[in-house]
């Protein structure tokens, strides 16, 4: 489990660093070309150990540019040019069956990807078609030079000789593709995972009150409606902070936004997971207290009440004790919802105008 959390530790590290995914890309494809170099002085092909050297120079200097922050498009199209041409020159100079040619397959895909990582606007896709087009053209060319031509150089007829070659250019080409399918992948679901995360602060934005976290009146009437639709007992607290207009204006507004977050924390703590709070306008609160009686929810509102009484708030060196009054009402079948919040306000103003800080039902 370890190699395999390291594993991905360094392919998330090469997928997020552009210059290091591409300077990894440019290193192996020089590697490649290392070694190609040391199979054509084994078979003693002069022009294509002079063309591989060239590409080695080609790929150092590319990975130098990447150093410095050159065009990512402009490395993809050196590169893209001298893959077809190593293709080429390779079937001229020793023939189709060595399988250099594969290497063109690859390039249609990955100038598909290069071009839609790396191109902006509609521009990306009629380029990343031309060049997968000129790709099909240049494999059929070069199946077309090895038919109406022969190799210009005469190599070993050894099968295993042959079967090296080409299983090496096979391998190559397959985790060529399979590199950057993981990449591509990888980025899809990253991508993925990230629009997620942008629709869920979204939807978080839309539903909740910025100030106190709660949720806002729109997504209360979501819940009401549910609860409603499920036939369900269910019971209406309307919550308004006593003598709150007061505070605003003797300790001024930030102060009362304190206090305002701190009574819907408290709320919040005292109430069950499936019940809902939300801000139902200026300093009113509103619960639905889902699959309880009258009596559980006045026994709710209770702790609640007693809780925020008991709360000690401080405005700099002065203590401030804030009060609740809260009023009760248990849905009855038959009745809208409109009615039990009715009958909720109407018992919350009963208790405002018989000494606040109480709960009446």
């Amino acid at each position: 489990m370890k190699s395999v959390d390291k594993a991905r530790k360094i392919f998330r590290r090469i997928v997020s660093s552009e210059q290091y995914k591409y300077s990894i890309l440019i290193y192996s494809i020089a590697t490649v070309h290392i070694i190609l170099v040391a199979l054509f002085c084994y078979l003693h092909i002069l022009p294509l150990i002079i063309f591989n050297i060239l590409s080695v120079i080609i790929y150092l200097s590319c990975a130098r540019a990447i150093h410095y922050e050159c065009k990512l498009i402009r490395i993809f199209y050196i590169i893209y040019v001298e893959i077809v041409a190593h293709s080429f020159v390779s079937t001229i100079c020793i023939g189709w069956r060595f399988g250099f040619p594969q290497y063109i397959i690859a390039l249609i895909p990955f100038g598909y990807y290069m071009c839609h990582s790396l191109i902006a606007g509609k521009r990306k896709y009629l380029t990343a078609t031309l060049l997968g087009i000129a790709g099909f053209f240049s494999y059929i060319g070069c199946r077309m030079i090895s038919l109406f031509s022969g190799p210009v150089y005469e190599t070993d007829d050894s099968p295993v000789l042959e079967f090296i070659i080409y299983g090496f250019n096979s391998v190559c080409t397959f985790i060529f593709l399979l590199f950057f399918s993981l990449i591509f992948v990888y980025e899809m679901h990253s991508a993925t995972n990230k629009l997620r995360n942008q629709n869920e602060i979204l939807e978080k934005l839309a539903s909740t009150d910025p100030l106190t976290g709660l949720y806002n009146r729109r997504s209360m009437q979501i819940f009401l409606n549910h609860a409603l639709e499920s036939h369900s007992d269910f019971c209406i607290l309307m919550c308004d902070i006593d003598n709150f207009k007061k505070i605003n204006d003797t300790y001024g507004h930030d102060f009362g936004d304190e206090v305002l977050k701190c009574v819907a924390t408290i709320i919040q703590e005292h109430v069950k997971d499936d019940d809902y709070v939300c801000r139902w306008g200026g300093e009113e609160i509103l619960i639905l207290s889902n699959n309880s009686t009258l009596n559980q929810a006045c026994q709710k509102a209770e702790t609640i009440r007693r809780n925020i009484a008991n709360n000690i708030f401080y405005h700099g060196e002065k203590i401030i004790h804030c009060s609740l009054t809260i009023g009760v009402a248990s849905h009855q079948a038959g009745s809208s919802v409109e009615d039990t919040i009715t009958n909720a306000d109407a018992n919350l103003y009963f208790g405002k105008r018989n000494g606040k800080n109480r709960v009446i039902s």
